[in-house]
């Protein structure tokens, strides 16, 4: 933990502090009457947040790109949740003209969203593009998630005290952006460029929180990250030694996956958090432990280096801040 100096929801999150409560399900807020909707909640910590939200009596909308998938995992939520009020919709990442489908498809139904959670992502895999032609890290982790919030922010808008949380990751911290490389055609590396989408992920949360509150909208923006946890992200999109290094060390040193959702539960359902804030694990370098408020890298709070990133992911997806919130003001 690095020299936080705030309390939230009975967090205390002061170097040193001693006596803090652990955050558990148990002090999970009830969801009812919320909507949410979470990316990538066929599996993993996607899959646990949708499930752990429509157990508090949240209306989850659970999204998946293989609907086969998508379907199983629903199919587990309400075999053990008979009264979740879950449902499931394809949308797939790699397409940005899907993304836009989706959310046209919300916005034609009203209904106010209370929740998004961009947890959905891919992690490491060979140099490839997604349907526009985005390098596939940078165009899943950052670039959907982008337009998809932003052509959400009227459902958003519409819905007391709603909350966007962004996914990231510790790796964030080794991350640069390669503006002049974006497509990694003159050079990639699957850890780096990983690291990039990562790093866009926490400067477009920060980004956003700015622009939400200088345009008085009210919904609130916050990252999360799950520390090293146990998941079959690291195994299903690597590939050779990379992915026999990263079995090794979710067997060895990564907590589960039910311990790590609890940072994006925390940044999605606690109470206090006004936007800006960044939850991951309070053991050594945020790798496992409870939820607590983290230090993200020093270059990610840079306004500058933000609005650059904005700017061009503006271009990108042909959309512009605040796309539309007008609708429903």
């Amino acid at each position: 933990m690095r020299g936080i100096i705030m309390r939230v929801d009975g967090m205390a999150t002061a170097d040193g502090a001693t006596g803090r409560e652990r955050w558990t399900l148990s002090r999970m807020p009830d969801q009812t009457g919320r909507c949410a909707v979470v990316t990538g909640a066929n599996s993993g910590l996607g899959f646990l947040t949708a499930r752990e939200l429509a157990r508090k009596g949240a209306r989850v909308i659970m999204t998946a790109r293989d609907e086969g998938r998508g379907r199983m995992a629903l199919a587990r939520i309400r075999a053990e949740l008979a009264d979740a009020a879950v449902e499931l919709r394809r949308l797939d990442l790699a397409d940005l003209d899907d993304v836009g489908a989706f959310a046209e498809a919300l916005l034609a139904e009203s209904r106010p969203i209370d929740l998004l959670v961009n947890n959905a992502g891919v992690m490491m895999p060979p140099l490839g593009f997604t349907r526009q032609g985005h390098e596939t890290q940078f165009g899943v982790n950052h670039l959907a998630h982008f337009a998809l919030t932003l052509r959400l922010l009227p459902l958003l808008c519409a819905a007391p005290g709603a909350r966007v949380v962004t996914v990231s990751s510790e790796l964030h911290r080794r991350g640069r952006i390669h503006f002049e490389d974006l497509k990694g055609e003159r050079s990639y590396g699957r850890i780096a460029f990983y690291a990039q989408s990562k790093l866009a992920n926490v400067l477009f949360a920060l980004e956003l929180d700015r622009r939400l509150k200088a345009a008085h909208l009210p919904v609130v923006s916050v990252l999360a990250h799950p520390g090293y946890s146990d998941t079959n992200l690291q195994t299903n999109a690597t590939s050779g030694v990379l992915r026999l290094f990263l079995r090794i060390g979710n067997r060895f040193l990564a907590q589960d996956a039910e311990q790590g959702v609890l940072n994006q539960l925390y940044a999605a359902t606690a109470e206090g958090l006004r936007g800006g804030e960044f939850i991951g694990p309070d053991g050594f370098r945020e790798m496992r432990g409870a939820p607590t408020l983290v230090h993200p890298l020093p270059a990610a709070t840079d306004p500058a280096l933000a609005a650059r990133l904005w700017r061009l992911s503006e271009d990108l997806t042909h959309l512009t801040f605040p796309s539309g919130a007008e609708r429903v003001q």
